[in-house]
């Protein structure tokens, strides 16, 4: 896949070097030659200096033939335009635009782009990790029938079994992250508080889930 990333910062540098490990032919854009020194010295992709809104520029990093573009400048309007221009003018299959301020997302969102909101998500993450024991739903599967929900174990379920919770709620632990370390539980691990279960169950079987644990 050809992928365009557009800002070399420290989100621009960590994407455009995951991307080319994962097999992927990479230009990196961005205005200022040193941003480039944030990627590490064993990416190969390209490295382009240049105004990003320049036509020149977007042509000698390939956009007419790129798969995908990642606009990850500090500026939101920066970020917008870039990717209104890779969708509408370059016909860019995948195009994903970072957003800092909220307010202005729904505006981006408006032009059918794929928007990543770190001040959304972080606030939205703060927030479960506030609330504790509350189970917060991030995915409905089908027409609502399986739902994906995350639970972050309290105090008073400290030293209980895997196997304890899913009968809670008839439900399936799929992972654990405990100490922002992802596991594979089994049903006898035992449970620390603070632990973030990953857990996939029936809106009744979630409903019992939030009762016997929040």
């Amino acid at each position: 896949m050809n992928v365009i990333v557009v800002g070399c910062g420290r989100v621009g540098a960590e994407l455009a070097y995951r991307m080319f490990i994962n097999g992927h032919r990479v230009c990196v854009i961005d205005h200022s030659q040193n941003a480039f020194r944030d990627l590490p010295p064993d990416f190969r992709g390209r490295t382009m200096e240049g105004d990003v809104l320049s036509e020149a520029v977007l042509h000698r990093a390939d956009i007419a033939h790129a798969d995908a573009l990642a606009a990850v400048t500090s500026s939101d309007s920066l970020n917008g335009v870039v990717g209104r221009v890779a969708r509408t003018i370059y016909n860019v299959p995948i195009v994903a635009v970072r957003n800092y301020d909220p307010q202005r997302r729904e505006l981006v969102e408006a032009f059918g782009m794929q928007v990543v909101s770190s001040s959304s998500w972080g606030a939205q993450r703060m927030e479960e990790l506030l609330e504790g024991g509350s189970v917060h739903p991030l995915i409905s599967a089908g027409n609502g029938e399986v739902e994906i929900c995350d639970l972050m174990v309290p105090p008073a379920w400290e030293g209980r079994t895997v196997q304890e919770l899913a009968q809670c709620g008839s439900c399936i632990v799929a992972a654990v992250t405990r100490a922002g370390r992802g596991l594979l539980p089994t049903s006898d691990m035992r449970l620390q508080a603070g632990d973030m279960v990953h857990v996939s169950a029936t809106p009744e079987g979630m409903a019992a889930l939030r009762q016997a644990v929040c």
